[in-house]
């Protein structure tokens, strides 16, 4: 069973504590940690952006992608979000079985 790391950028931390909320309450992710205040730069419609967002980051199990991903882009204000995953490799055992755990379809 592989866990991920799932990085979602939002506009900002009130955004960020109600997607967290929603994805952990759902048990599509077993913890999300907020991160209120970053600057982004990126290309958008032709031109260099700058912009200051909150970021989402929200631990689950692979299998639970697809629907974390699905419920995110329902509740996310962007067009196209920021919503990717990273593989956790290694990691406290515990720690990967409470992700497990939690994240579990009940």
């Amino acid at each position: 069973m592989r866990m991920l790391l799932v990085y979602i950028t939002v506009p900002d931390s009130d955004t960020a504590r109600a997607l967290g909320e929603t994805l952990v309450r759902e048990r599509l992710a077993a913890c999300a940690n907020i991160i209120e205040a970053m600057e982004s730069r990126y290309w958008w419609e032709g031109q260099v952006q700058t912009a200051h967002e909150s970021l989402c980051l929200c631990k689950t199990q692979e299998d639970r992608y697809q629907a974390l991903e699905a419920r995110a882009r329902e509740l996310h204000p962007y067009d196209i979000p920021c919503i990717v995953a990273v593989p956790l490799l290694y990691g406290y055992a515990p720690f990967m079985q409470w992700i497990a755990d939690e994240t579990r379809v009940r």
